[in-house]
């Protein structure tokens, strides 16, 4: 008897979580069957059956020049994000100073501030200073919003490093910065490498404060889409949106076949 319910039971976990599932990935289904729409005004269930939606995503001028400034902005940020949170995580978790706290606090600070507020906040930086909203402003913001998530990944890395090999090449005579760059860095790989993959997709994504620093010229492809809901009704954006979807899925299964995701990201229980 006890068995068949803990059957039942099972069988009724298992229905309840596919049901949560699909509610969960509802809105993406909907979104996905309406970008093969026929008609000009976005519908749902479509009356007809186009894929010129798909064409139109990926030649729109906005959205090309988009996803080049975002590639721009992505690469230069999520990697200066990985140099400075190594050495700031490395001087934060190592070593004892004054202003330790306070540091760490400021430096986690975008976490709870909203993205809106730090890109309100440096536009009207920039304005009171007169200077000019190019790339070097739109890549500021970026590493201030994905640092705190670098640091995370470098400090789990860092609590899972034997500080005995540290303590054995200094005592060997190794001076501290020749351990962190012979010892402590390359042991932090798979975290450098996993605090790079969230800053790139955060960064990549980002829309809040992207949408206050960047001009025509340095608009990131979430600010493009956004500027052309605006004016447009069109399944163009659920066609972009499923081949965001598409090439997302696939990155994540590429990663997670030839690296590892649970290595790289330091959640993998049998390291």
């Amino acid at each position: 008897m006890t068995n068949t319910r803990d059957k039942w039971l099972g069988y009724a976990g298992r229905t309840l979580v596919a049901l949560i599932l699909l509610f969960v990935l509802l809105p993406t289904i909907v979104v996905i069957i309406s970008s093969f729409s026929s008609t000009s005004v976005l519908f749902f269930p479509p009356k007809g059956w186009s894929l010129r939606w798909f064409e139109r995503a990926v030649t729109y001028d906005d959205f090309k020049d988009g996803f080049y400034a975002g590639l721009i902005v992505t690469a230069w940020a999520s990697t200066l994000a990985v140099v400075i949170g190594t050495t700031l995580a490395i001087a934060i978790n190592r070593y004892e100073f004054r202003f330790k706290q306070l540091l760490e606090g400021i430096l986690l600070s975008p976490l709870f501030i909203p993205h809106f507020t730090i890109g309100l906040g440096l536009l009207m930086l920039v304005a009171q200073l007169n200077i000019g909203r190019g790339y070097p402003l739109v890549i500021f913001c970026h590493i201030v919003l994905v640092l705190p998530f670098v640091l995370r990944s470098l400090y789990v890395s860092l609590q899972n490093l034997e500080q005995r090999i540290e303590q054995a090449a200094a005592s060997l005579g190794a001076s501290p910065l020749r351990v962190v760059w012979t010892i402590t860095v390359p042991l932090m790989i798979p975290g450098l490498f996993g605090g790079w993959l969230f800053a790139a997709i955060l960064s990549f994504n980002e829309f809040t404060a992207s949408l206050f620093v960047t001009t025509q010229n340095t608009q990131t492809l979430p600010v493009a889409m956004y500027n052309y809901v605006r004016e447009f009704a069109d399944p163009t954006l659920a066609a972009l949106s499923v081949i965001y979807i598409a090439v997302t899925a696939t990155l994540l299964i590429l990663a997670n076949k030839f690296l590892g995701l649970g290595r790289v990201l330091n959640v993998d229980a049998s390291r």
